[in-house]
């Protein structure tokens, strides 16, 4: 799980960026890197639950994204619980 605070990002350079932003992230979601997302209240970042091996992986996968630069990025390795299981 992924913490994301967005840092030195302009208004006009974010809406510069958002329609390209919004197409990767919909690939990682169909490629299945991306699980789930939600934009914090503020608008000042976001959490993505992700799959990623180790924390290089995960930078790697990101790095993609026009935002990477601008994200301060806490990871919270987390286990995905199977509900079957339970």
């Amino acid at each position: 799980m992924l913490n994301i605070q967005l840092e030195g990002l302009d208004n006009e350079t974010r809406m510069r960026l958002l329609p390209r932003e919004q197409e990767v992230v919909k690939e990682l979601e169909q490629n299945g890197t991306i699980l789930d997302t939600y934009i914090k209240l503020d608008m000042s970042g976001i959490f993505i639950v992700m799959m990623g091996n180790d924390p290089d992986d995960v930078h790697l996968k990101l790095s993609t994204l026009p935002y990477y630069p601008f994200m301060k990025i806490e990871i919270i390795p987390v286990r995905v619980v199977n509900s079957i299981n339970q």
